[in-house]
């Protein structure tokens, strides 16, 4: 007979939770009391929470367990990455039907320990309650290096370069193949399923100056519609400098044969989201490395735009805007993108 959490109770399904993740330096007194104590060296924390609702970000019919804590870990870490700050704990909610096996929740907390390891941090405490629908909430934390100020949305300038350091594209690209039973090419799919956003590279473009940043959540137009938006800029991407990366060729390719899927693959490019890539404007003739690939330049806003906050007026391709918007999970019907259902 299959163990359920209903079958093993609160208390000690949150100690079999607990012990499973790692110890840091970054908290001083975790899981086990009323409210955690975290380390803060230079006196400013910065937080983000998400939620992960199945059904709606996520189905167990392809997702395992350990998928659904490794995204949980990776989205959440990479909205504290694109603030420029170090990320160093967690708090993690679980809503759980009484029903739901035990072995799915080992898996899920595999998946979040992992994370954890791979990121340095650790989860600091959080809650368990029963629901009729499995939701995972994570808030996490982060450390920002002292005199370092934190990169918002509201920095871009005219002239600045927008670049990206992360792959695009890959997790439409996953999503719409596991829609249809396709197992292949797996760098889609397990972008999708396994997010591996570029940590690093918050810290890394602070130190190149970068003047805003954010992570790629929702599709590259929609999320830098934000920074347009605070900035009060437009952003003018180029259409021969957007990736194409050969798995997502190959994975159109796919889709097409089936009939489904965009027009061309630069639609999941600037549509897809949940890449977690992080994309930022820096001043010009900034030495961007190998890892930041230059996409587009800042613009200042024509004047007949400058009361108008839709991203579309704001961030074009090639000087024309375009009919993708990403997702908004409140929004229209069709402002999602084509094919997409999440």
């Amino acid at each position: 007979m299959t163990s359920t959490i209903g079958d093993l109770g609160e208390f000690a399904l949150i100690d079999r939770v607990t012990a499973r993740f790692p110890n840091t330096e970054d908290v001083i007194l975790g899981p086990g009391d009323d409210a955690a104590i975290l380390r803060v060296p230079d006196g400013r924390v910065v937080a983000s929470t998400d939620l992960l609702v199945e059904g709606r970000h996520f189905t167990r019919e392809w997702s395992t367990g350990r998928d659904v804590g490794h995204k949980a870990v990776s989205q959440n870490l990479a909205d504290v990455a694109a603030m420029a700050a170090r990320p160093t704990s967690m708090l993690l909610g679980l809503a759980l039907p009484r029903d739901l096996p035990l072995a799915w929740v080992d898996e899920l907390t595999d998946g979040l320990a992992a994370g954890c390891r791979h990121a340095g941090v650790t989860v600091a405490g959080g809650d368990v309650v029963g629901s009729d629908t499995l939701t995972i909430s994570v808030t996490a934390f982060g450390n920002l290096a002292p005199g370092q100020e934190p990169l918002r949305r509201s920095g871009a300038r005219p002239g600045n370069v927008v670049a990206v350091c992360g792959r695009l594209g890959l997790s439409a690209a996953g999503l719409a193949l596991v829609q249809r039973g396709l197992d292949e090419p797996a760098a889609c799919i397990r972008a999708h399923l396994r997010p591996d956003p570029p940590l690093d590279a918050g810290l890394d473009a602070a130190r190149r100056n970068a003047t805003a940043m954010l992570d790629i959540s929702d599709g590259l137009l929609q999320d830098l519609g934000h920074i347009a938006v605070a900035s009060n800029v437009a952003i003018d991407l180029r259409d021969a400098l957007l990736p194409r990366d050969p798995e997502v060729v190959t994975a159109l390719a796919r889709l097409h044969q089936l009939g489904a899927g965009p027009a061309n693959e630069v639609e999941f490019v600037l549509g897809g989201g949940e890449d977690h890539a992080l994309v930022a404007t820096f001043p010009r003739d900034t030495d961007l490395g190998s890892d930041w690939i230059p996409i587009g330049h800042v613009t200042e806003l024509p004047p007949q735009s400058a009361t108008e906050h839709t991203h579309g007026t704001r961030v074009t391709v090639d000087g024309r805007a375009a009919d993708i918007y990403g997702w908004d999970h409140l929004g229209a019907r069709d402002r999602r993108m084509r094919g997409r259902n999440r």
